[in-house]
């Protein structure tokens, strides 16, 4: 185990499988405190307790929410909160692909519900304690598939006709506008966010669609996808290299810095997306 991380506290979300069980598994390896957040109790333990052992870090344990759920996500932030005074990286990982449009307790279509305002809201919730302990860093896990999407103002549930590639595309795009916001909005203050493209990953993030789904296509596209190992190394470097300390408001891919598709830097769909994300989430849009 090393101690790059030493001293650190660490979030992870989405972290019980895939990219984000292996980033939590590479930062427990390198010392930090890491917080596993999971949907379900029994997996989210059987997670921790085999990093654990791999790892030989005994402080790494799990929270519960539903990321698609704000109220869990509240509830989630206050027991963070009342639990440790700091955090220093949050990794927001967590991420679905519908194939069927589907709608979240807050009567918001899943997609947009986890994939982006999750991220937001979580983040918004916990930034307070991320700029006490600054220097810190926020870690957003979007796609090259952002390269696909426009941001659709007038339609962002899909409501007008769901097509999942559009809703996943068009939610990692709003990753990385929301990404460029923030940046610009914490300027100065010590915080660091930055996206990142995790590469093709052998994760079972279509197979949780149906058996088509897990059976054929998620075997064919395993083909040519990279490890989760692999897939994770961005985010890690991200997360702790000496290498990005200060660097923020920027995309990567295979741990260097990548250029975003050109929708991404428009300033005005940032700054929208912010307001129209803030009222959706139930938050004051202080400007």
């Amino acid at each position: 185990m090393g101690n790059r991380m030493n001293g650190k506290v660490c979030l992870v979300t989405g972290a019980t499988s895939g990219i984000g069980a292996e980033t939590a598994r590479q930062l427990a390896r390198l010392g930090a405190t890491v917080i596993v957040v999971g949907r379900s109790a029994e997996k989210s333990a059987a997670v921790v307790g085999q990093i654990r052992r791999q790892t030989g870090n005994s402080v790494v344990e799990f929270m519960l929410a539903d990321l698609s759920s704000q109220k869990e996500i509240r509830e989630l932030a206050q027991q963070f909160k009342r639990k440790y005074p700091r955090l220093d990286v949050l990794v927001n990982n967590a991420g679905v692909v519908m194939m069927h449009r589907q709608k979240s307790v807050d009567d918001i279509e899943m997609t947009w519900a986890i994939n982006h305002l999750g991220c937001f809201l979580i983040t918004n919730l916990l930034l307070d304690t991320l700029i006490a302990s600054a220097p810190s860093r926020i870690v957003n896990v979007a796609s090259a598939l952002h390269a696909r999407a426009k941001i659709n103002f007038c339609d962002l549930q899909g409501k007008h006709g769901y097509n999942p590639l559009n809703a996943y595309n068009q939610s990692k795009l709003a990753n990385i506008l929301f990404t460029h916001e923030l940046a610009r909005r914490l300027d100065g203050i010590g915080v660091t966010v930055n996206a990142l493209h995790p590469g093709s990953v052998r994760t079972n993030l279509i197979a949780r669609n149906g058996w088509l789904f897990k059976w054929i296509v998620q075997p064919l596209f395993n083909l040519q996808a990279v490890s989760v190992a692999q897939g994770a190394q961005t985010s890690v470097y991200l997360a702790s290299s000496p290498e990005v300390e200060g660097v923020t408001g920027k995309y990567f891919g295979k741990c260097q810095e990548w250029r975003s598709s050109p929708a991404s830097y428009d300033e005005a769909a940032q700054k929208h997306l912010w307001q129209v994300s803030a009222e959706m989430a139930g938050l004051k849009d202080e400007g």
